[in-house]
């Protein structure tokens, strides 16, 4: 038996393992607890394992975190790690401390298949789908890591959103015994309300996502219209905007929370005028419960785009209000780091040739007059 990174293994895979070498369950209740409530990673600090399990599990069993290149420290609190994957990849994890909470982002994938115009990870390209352990060995770091700094015994990381480099639902095998961890009150003791997964709308897994583990959903919408959205978000045309809001309904039947956050990203000239407001209104009120969160955009010189004035930003959110739609206009966080919303970039060996396939050609806005970014 090959030695396993033991943080890859949910409490069900961690008591197979465990049934595997003669053990019983409640061993491993034991040891998950060990690794994830208290941070252990040798063998010989689980004082109340059995020693026989002890040296059943040197050789054949480590708990390995990610190694991480790099820290920074933004000046409003927001920490960004750099971990390394291995194979020339890194993916970065990002910590956002508020009064009432603590949040950790999470990377899913060695860059992003997608391919969205305002993502910085998306013009990187895609080399790979993280596994398992390398999921959780962010979260596994990050809180234990932040209890010495923060001298605290008690838990650190209140949310976990799987926002962070990727599509998570393209990897979903994955993801879900990720999820479960995360959940589990042996593990983290996450409540479902506290988990997001977003995605850029894969319907087929939205649906999975419902019957197997239905936490918190985010959605890239960032267009009103399935042209515009086409350009902005290419999986649109695959899974149009009419197919992406039936399957929300759909998962609205088991969400923890009675509304879907629709996340839409403000671009100069884009997506942003009180008409397209208007749209949205259309597209979504008595449609689908839901809450918009209207993003700032970060500019890199990749996109071709820019942000929306701070003026349009209030304009556009203003006709959605009135309208009834819960809207709120997302803090900027991180981003003298570069760690805000759509800036993480991490490093990746891209095997699809994104550069060549991605080029600045102006977003093209039908019937709304309104400007190009060049």
């Amino acid at each position: 038996m090959n030695a396993v990174n033991l943080l890859g293994f949910d409490l069900e895979g961690l008591a197979a393992f465990c049934e595997q070498l003669g053990e019983k369950r409640f061993r491993a209740t034991q040891l998950f607890r060990w690794i994830h409530q208290k941070g252990a990673s040798d063998f010989e600090q689980m004082s109340d394992l059995a020693k026989s399990l002890r040296e059943k599990l040197r050789g054949k069993a480590h708990i390995t975190a990610l190694p991480v290149i790099s820290e920074h420290v933004s000046a409003d609190g927001t920490i960004k790690w750099l971990f390394d994957v291995g194979g020339g990849n890194a993916v970065e994890s990002v910590f956002i401390p508020e009064d009432d909470r603590g949040t950790l982002c999470v990377s899913s994938q060695a860059g992003c298949a997608v391919g969205c115009r305002f993502c910085s990870t998306g013009h990187q390209g895609f080399s790979r789908n993280l596994d398992t352990a390398e999921i959780i060995a962010q979260l596994w770091y990050a809180e234990h890591s932040l209890r010495q700094r923060f001298k605290s015994s008690e838990r650190v990381i209140t949310n976990v959103v799987m926002m962070g480099m990727g599509e998570p639902l393209q990897n979903y095998s994955a993801l879900v015994p990720a999820l479960r961890m995360m959940l589990d009150d042996h593990g983290y003791g996450l409540s479902r309300r506290r988990v997001t997964v977003s995605t850029s709308g894969v319907v087929p897994m939205i649906d999975r996502l419902r019957e197997d583990v239905p936490v918190a959903l985010a959605v890239s919408l960032h267009a009103p219209t399935d042209p515009l959205r086409d350009q902005l978000v290419p999986l649109n045309k695959k899974y149009p905007i009419a197919e992406l809001l039936e399957a929300c309904n759909r998962y609205l039947e088991k969400a923890p929370r009675d509304f879907i956050t629709f996340e839409y990203c403000m671009l100069d000239g884009v997506n942003d005028t009180p008409e397209q407001a208007e749209q949205l209104v259309k597209l979504l009120r008595g449609k689908v419960s839901c809450k918009l969160n209207l993003i700032p955009f970060n500019p890199f010189p990749a996109s071709g785009l820019k942000r929306s004035s701070n003026a349009r930003v209030q304009a556009f959110a203003e006709v959605l209000i009135k309208s009834g739609i819960v809207t709120t206009v997302r803090k900027t966080r991180g981003d003298d780091i570069d760690a805000a919303c759509g800036q993480l970039a991490g490093e990746v060996q891209d095997r699809t040739r994104v550069e060549q396939r991605m080029v600045r050609a102006p977003v093209v806005v039908h019937g709304l007059g309104g400007r190009n970014p060049q």
